[in-house]
């Protein structure tokens, strides 16, 4: 056990020198071993799998051109936010796409490359342009932050210790498939769990910017999280949750509104 130990605080540290990004507008510091490269094809794989499995809405929708007009919107600002913060690289390669899909599921996620899924039971919730910003606003924050290639770095720290990572993935396609699929899903274990509520809290923050920089209000995030707060049944504790807490996620929204704001000030004129 003390020598799988030493293994795997070996390969961190190796990789923590050589693998430490910067997730943009918190600056806050991450490892993330895969390259932006491998993800964006990881992603196109099983976007286009998901796709086959869950067709999006066909003919399109006034809901889905609303999408795709609010993603455009959002994804512009993404860009020019990364131009202007010589970050350009950094989603160097992303072809973005928007698709609705049919479910009940409240839910939407995004890739890598800015591959957005929006499914319908959402919509219903976001109720108007600025409430569909709020979601995917947040949903690409995600992908911009790198927080899926943070979620499967931590993993594969772990899986390929002693055998090296390029050798684990050669070995074990599969499993590097389900790690990815899992860095987008939810967690199982407590560590996880705690790092994904500061992955949604991170998302919040950027997700307030690119929104404002698109034209949309940020105080609007305050109402729809409210509104989703009301959504289910009982819900578990924040430290067995992988999302933070509602009053928590809204006290946090309120008390970094006055620095989105900035930005939406400078683009509202």
């Amino acid at each position: 056990m003390n020598k799988i130990l030493k293994n795997i605080f070996a390969l961190l540290l190796g990789i923590g020198i050589v693998s430490c990004a910067t997730v943009p507008i918190t600056g806050r510091k991450q490892l993330t071993l895969m390259p932006n490269s491998t993800m964006m094809q990881m992603g196109q794989t099983n976007y286009a799998s998901f796709l086959k499995e869950n067709p999006s809405v066909s003919p399109p929708t006034r809901q889905s051109a609303e999408v795709t007009a609010v993603g455009i919107r959002i994804s512009q600002a993404v860009e020019k936010y990364m131009k202007d913060n010589g970050m350009s690289k950094k989603i160097e390669g992303y072809k973005w796409e928007f698709n609705v899909v049919n479910s009940k599921d409240v839910n939407a996620w995004c890739m890598p490359g800015g591959k957005v899924v929006v499914y319908t039971g959402i919509l219903p919730l976001t109720k108007d342009d600025a409430g569909l910003a709020v979601v995917m606003g947040h949903e690409i924050a995600h992908a911009i932050a790198d927080h899926g290639n943070e979620r499967m770095s931590q993993e594969l720290a772990v899986q390929a210790a002693g055998i090296g990572l390029s050798v684990y993935m050669q070995q074990k396609p599969e499993q590097t498939q389900a790690i990815f699929r899992s860095a987008f899903g939810v967690g199982s274990q407590m560590g996880v769990l705690a790092y994904s509520r500061q992955h949604e809290l991170e998302a919040d923050k950027l997700g307030l910017v690119f929104m404002a920089m698109a034209g949309y209000d940020p105080e609007r995030a305050v109402s729809f999280w409210q509104e989703m707060s009301k959504v289910g049944g009982s819900k578990p504790p924040e430290i067995m949750s992988t999302h933070p807490s509602d009053d928590r996620r809204i006290a946090q929204i309120q008390a970094f509104l006055p620095e989105a704001k900035k930005y939406y000030v400078t683009n509202s004129r």
